[in-house]
């Protein structure tokens, strides 16, 4: 089996120069609707609150209703969002009494600062009163409040990962996380101190894409696949260095692979920072394998964000050919691609 980035020339990266917009003069906008619904859902999903009256938590997130977008001018990043939310909150007294509500934010906007947030919370239809209302509209509320600023924070900083910026005079500048406004909509403006690295003067637009695939085997044997150095030798018949912890770097292929494990849960979920060593330095895209326990088989999801679109081919191509298909020739988890 040829190592990936050998032999095809589909796996040769060609290094240029893009000039077709220098300065990002045009109008470039990135789609954020679906990343932003299902961070907000993680954000708020299992938000606790406590005291001396009893524990609240939100069990429910049950609409995530708008969209979001970031579009690039003149090498600012301008962000658009704008969400309706409503969630379901239940409530244990201390003496074990059990209560419902109900939470709506109608007015998540890059329009409305996040002190004016409309957060409402109430207790659903029948519920006998109760000080945990109290609680909620309290702590419950500044404690909703932070995780939606936060949201807003990745979505200028985690998801314009790797948006890099060519300038006329073929410098790189990266985008960075102070935030400016300009008509009421919130901008970043770029700036970096740092040398350029050595194939600077190519933009990156990004993409994201998902595979699935179904493998004769446990989610703990499949799991273990990726984190086992001796293992990802056999599949990739090549050297393999991997350190199999939260924040621990892998190297493969021979040093064409190589990032860092941002989330590690056993039997269902590896999250990681990804990169060809051929890409820009310090780009990396964020895959995210996903194991769903089908009885006698597992089903593997793959999805690769921040993937640069010139490269959208070669990464699709590869993680069917060099993971996918090389972990079932290899182990004998053999089963027709989804």
């Amino acid at each position: 089996m040829a190592k990936w980035g050998e032999g095809d020339p589909r796996w040769i990266v060609e290094e240029r120069a893009d000039a077709t917009n220098v300065n990002n003069w045009h109008w470039t906008e990135r789609d954020a609707t679906n990343w932003s619904s299902e961070k907000l859902k993680d954000l708020l999903m299992g938000l606790q609150v406590e005291n001396e009256g009893g524990k609240c938590e939100i069990t429910e997130v049950s609409k995530v209703e708008g969209e979001a977008s970031i579009n690039n001018r003149k090498g600012k990043l301008i962000f658009f969002y704008e969400w309706n939310l409503k969630a379901s909150w239940s409530g244990t007294s201390k003496s074990g009494i059990k209560y419902k509500g109900n939470i709506e934010v109608p007015n998540l906007s890059d329009e409305n600062d996040m002190d004016d947030l409309d957060i409402s919370v109430s207790l659903c239809k029948d519920e006998p009163e109760t000080e945990l209302l109290s609680l909620m509209r309290r702590e419950g509320v500044q404690k909703i409040r932070t995780a939606l600023a936060s949201y807003v924070d990745y979505l200028k900083t985690e998801f314009t990962q790797g948006m890099i910026l060519p300038t006329a005079n073929g410098v790189m500048k990266q985008q960075t996380a102070q935030a400016t406004t300009k008509s009421n909509k919130t901008q970043i403006g770029s700036c970096s101190t740092a040398p350029p690295p050595s194939n600077t003067g190519v933009k990156i637009p990004t993409c994201k894409f998902s595979l699935k695939d179904t493998f004769l085997t446990s989610p703990d044997d499949l799991y273990r696949v990726f984190l086992n150095q001796e293992m990802l030798q056999a599949f990739t018949r090549s050297s393999a260095v991997v350190e199999p912890e939260k924040g621990g770097k892998f190297r493969l292929l021979d040093g064409n692979v190589n990032g860092e494990f941002q989330e590690l849960v056993p039997e269902q979920k590896i999250v990681m920072k990804w990169r060809f060593n051929s890409w820009p330095c310090e780009h990396y895209a964020t895959v995210t394998l996903t194991f769903i326990d089908k009885g006698n088989e597992t089903e593997l999801k793959i999805e690769c964000r921040a993937v640069p679109e010139s490269e959208e081919e070669r990464t699709r191509d590869g993680w069917q050919r060099y993971y996918c298909h090389a972990i079932k020739q290899t182990f004998g988890y053999g089963a027709r691609l989804c």
